[in-house]
C-alpha cells in the first residue's frame, strides 16, 4: 500500500484537513482519500467514536472505523489546548480544506472559527457538516442517522408503505448519502477556491441533505400549487413494492416500460392484457400500480427463481435473484472485478474491505494506505507543518498530541 505516480488517484494534490468523526464526515473524506486527496485525520487523544465499535481484533481498531479510514494519515490533537490549537492552524495553512461536523458555535469556542481560519490561509474551504443549517430554528440540534431518518419523513414512510410500525432503513443511509453530497460540495469549493484564489465558508446540513432526497421522490401532488395531490410517488410506496414470492424462493423484478410489460404479458400467454385499460401505458399503470404489482405477485408465485431468471432474461426483462449481505462476498461478478479486496494490515492482520469506486483510465485508483492507528502519522505530519522535534516533543509531554505506533 504505497503511493505511486501511477496510483496518486485524480486528487492527487488536494489536502484536506479532517477533523469529523463517527461516519459521515468520516465516509465524505473516504471517498476523496480513495480518489487520491491527502486526508489529515485529526483525532482527540481518546479517539474517533467508531474506533471502538466491533467486532475488532484490536482495541481502537473497529471494523466500521477500518473501512471509514483507508488511505488516510492520523494525528492526535487535544484542540482546547493552546498547543494543540496552535498546531491545527498550522496544518490548515497548507491545506485545501478543512472540514468538521460538530456545531459551529463549539468551533468558535476552540477558536478555530471560519475568521480565525481564514485568517492563516485565505484559500481554504471550512466545510461544516452537521445536523441543520443555522439560518433555522433547529441550528444547534444534535443529529444522528436515526434521527435525520426519522425527521425526514423516511422511517413514516415504511408505515405508509404498509409496514406495522415506522422503522428506519438498516444503514447509515443519512450519514452516507449526505456524506457524498458533503464530497461534491468540497471538491466544487475547491476548484472554485483555486481558480479564484480565495476560499469560503461552506454548510451542508444533514437534515435539508435528506429532506432534498426525500422531497425530490415523494412531493407528489404537492408539486403544484394549488396541490393536485397528496406528498408520495405511488410505485414506491405501494405495499407490493418487495421482493417476489416465487415456488422456491424470491425474485427481484422491475416491469418497466411498455415494452417490458408487452413482452411479460406474452411470455405468461395473456397478450391481451396489453389493452387492459389498468395496464395499457406508463401512466395508467401507475395511477394502478396497487393492482399491477398484485397482478405480478400472483403470477410469480407459479414458477420456481431460476426458471423465472431463465425466461425473463431470454425477454430481456430486468430479474435478479434477492442476495443477503453474505451473498455479496460470493459474488461471481464482484469476484471477477476484485470489489471486495483482501488486503495486509500491519496491526489487524488480514482484512477484507470494498474497493475503491469506479475505473480511471488515466488516474487509476488504489488502497495507498491501511485506516491509521490512533496519532500513527502524528509526528510526520507536524513535522510537515514546521514542528521541530524538540516542539514535537514538547507538546507529546503536554498531552496536546500522542505519538501512535508506527
Amino acid at each position: 500500500m504505497t503511493t505511486s505516480a501511477d496510483t496518486a488517484g485524480p486528487l492527487a494534490g488536494v489536502r484536506i484537513l479532517d477533523l469529523s468523526s463517527v461516519v459521515m464526515g468520516p465516509y465524505c473524506t473516504q471517498v476523496l482519500a480513495d480518489l487520491g486527496a491527502d486526508v489529515i485525520k485529526v483525532e482527540s487523544p481518546s479517539g474517533d467514536n467508531m474506533r471502538a465499535v466491533g467486532p475488532m481484533r484490536n482495541s481502537g481498531m473497529g471494523h466500521l472505523y477500518l473501512h471509514l479510514n483507508r488511505n488516510k494519515r492520523s494525528i492526535v490533537l487535544d484542540l482546547k489546548t493552546p498547543a494543540g490549537r496552535e498546531a491545527c492552524l498550522k496544518l490548515a495553512q497548507g491545506c485545501d480544506a478543512l472540514l468538521y461536523n460538530i456545531r459551529p458555535r463549539a468551533m468558535a469556542r476552540l477558536g478555530l472559527s471560519y475568521e480565525e481560519v481564514a485568517a492563516r490561509n485565505p484559500r481554504i474551504v471550512y466545510i461544516g457538516a452537521y445536523g441543520f443549517s443555522e439560518a433555522g430554528p433547529y441550528a444547534g440540534r444534535p443529529a444522528y442517522d436515526d434521527l435525520i431518518q426519522g425527521q425526514t419523513g423516511i422511517a413514516h414512510l415504511f408505515r405508509r408503505q404498509g409496514a406495522d410500525l415506522p422503522r428506519y432503513a438498516p444503514l447509515t443511509l443519512a450519514d452516507r448519502a449526505v456524506g457524498l453530497q458533503v464530497a461534491v460540495a468540497l471538491v466544487s469549493a475547491v476548484l472554485h477556491a483555486r481558480g479564484q484564489g480565495h476560499g469560503q465558508a461552506v454548510e451542508i446540513p444533514m437534515f435539508e441533505g435528506m429532506a432534498h432526497m426525500v422531497l425530490g421522490d415523494h412531493l407528489g401532488g404537492q408539486t403544484f400549487d394549488p396541490p393536485l395531490g397528496p406528498t408520495g410517488y405511488a410505485r414506491l410506496l405501494s405495499a407490493h413494492r418487495r421482493p417476489y414470492a416465487t415456488a422456491d424462493g424470491y425474485l427481484c423484478l422491475l416491469i418497466y416500460n411498455d415494452k417490458h410489460w408487452r413482452r411479460f404479458f406474452t411470455l405468461i400467454g395473456r397478450p391481451e392484457l396489453e389493452h387492459d385499460p389498468r395496464f395499457c401505458s406508463h401512466t395508467a399503470r401507475a395511477c394502478h400500480i396497487d393492482e399491477a404489482y398484485a397482478f405480478v405477485a400472483e403470477v410469480i408465485r407459479t414458477r420456481t427463481t431460476s426458471q423465472w431468471l431463465d425466461d425473463l432474461a431470454r425477454v430481456d426483462i430486468p430479474a435478479a435473484r434477492l442476495y443477503s449481505v453474505d451473498d455479496l462476498l460470493d459474488d461471481a461478478h464482484l469476484q471477477a472485478t476484485d470489489f471486495v479486496r483482501q488486503v495486509e494490515h500491519p496491526s489487524e492482520g488480514r482484512l477484507r474491505t470494498p474497493a475503491p469506486l469506479g475505473r480511471y483510465a488515466r488516474t487509476p485508483l488504489a488502497i495507498r494506505r491501511p485506516a491509521p492507528r490512533l496519532g500513527e502519522h502524528s509526528r510526520e505530519i507536524l513535522r510537515e507543518a514546521g514542528c521541530t522535534d524538540e516542539e514535537i516533543d514538547a507538546m507529546i509531554a503536554a498531552r496536546a498530541t500522542l505519538e501512535g505506533s508506527a
